[in-house]
């Protein structure tokens, strides 16, 4: 008769784990990132923002892309300027390069790639001159 206890027991216990499990938050199983879901949600809002712009004919059908784009290089740099200043600094290399790269694709669609260049390599010029000054001590 002790081996039918034992086995509930054992069952009991592997439900109340299952249980606790169950119940971690968001956060605690890694997705509560907030820098990481404003920024998706902003990039969102932007797409939203460009295609009322195409549809309203504010601006033209072939450079709707490169308008989002643009915006979403803009948020991506600005997600690297808020965790750069952040308490909880993280590294930010990686979002910075993927949101020149944005602009810079952006911008070739608007303008001249003539013009795009010298725009680039001056807000590369900046960006790396940020991030000399503001580098972990």
């Amino acid at each position: 008769m002790s081996e039918p206890r034992r086995n509930e027991k054992e069952e009991e216990k592997r439900e109340k784990e299952d249980e606790k499990r169950a119940e971690k938050t968001w956060k605690e199983k890694g997705g509560g990132n907030l820098v990481r879901v404003v920024t998706l949600a902003l990039i969102l809002i932007w797409a939203g923002v460009t295609a009322f712009l195409v549809t309203g004919n504010v601006i033209g059908a072939d450079k709707g892309g490169s308008v989002f784009l643009l915006g979403a290089g803009v948020i991506l740099l600005g997600k690297a300027g808020y965790r750069m200043r952040a308490a909880t600094r993280r590294p930010v290399a990686g979002t910075i390069i993927i949101g020149i790269i944005l602009i810079a694709i952006g911008l070739a669609g608007i303008i001249n790639w003539a013009y795009s260049w010298p725009i680039i390599l001056i807000a590369a010029g900046v960006i790396v001159m940020l991030l000399v000054f503001f580098r972990r001590k």
